[in-house]
């Protein structure tokens, strides 16, 4: 009856029951790496890693304040606050980056002097008053 009881329990509130395996989006992101070849798509996977990792930190959090409020030792809340802290700083580190895979790259110059643009006309080989022998 008790199994039951848990069944209906997760069902109602949208919980995966015991036997079900957790979702595995970020599975599903990992092979389309293996098979985005656009720049755009790669720049998209980056921006979802970014916000499944937004949902981890919020994930983190939680146990964070579970942890403090179990009485946990202080040391595993400190451990989840750093891991929530560094999940937030990639994911906006990702967010930062991700337009730069979509941008076309650019053109490196050839090393040595860059040409200069003047405008006007083109000046004298000599300069005026001086003859060439």
């Amino acid at each position: 009856m008790t199994v039951f009881a848990q069944a209906l329990h997760a069902h109602l509130f949208g919980l995966p029951a015991d036997d079900e395996p957790l979702p595995t989006a970020l599975d599903a992101l990992l092979q389309a790496t293996h098979t985005a070849t656009a720049p755009e798509q790669q720049a998209a996977i980056l921006r979802q890693v970014a916000d499944q990792l937004r949902n981890g930190v919020e994930i983190i959090q939680r146990y964070q304040y579970r942890a403090q409020w179990d009485r946990l030792p202080d040391d595993v809340a400190e451990q989840l606050r750093d891991a929530h802290d560094q999940a937030q700083q990639v994911a906006q580190t990702l967010d930062l980056v991700a337009p730069a895979l979509s941008s076309p790259p650019a053109v490196p110059r050839p090393p040595g002097p860059q040409p200069r643009h003047t405008a006007g006309p083109p000046a004298s080989p000599t300069p005026a008053g001086c003859r060439r022998r």
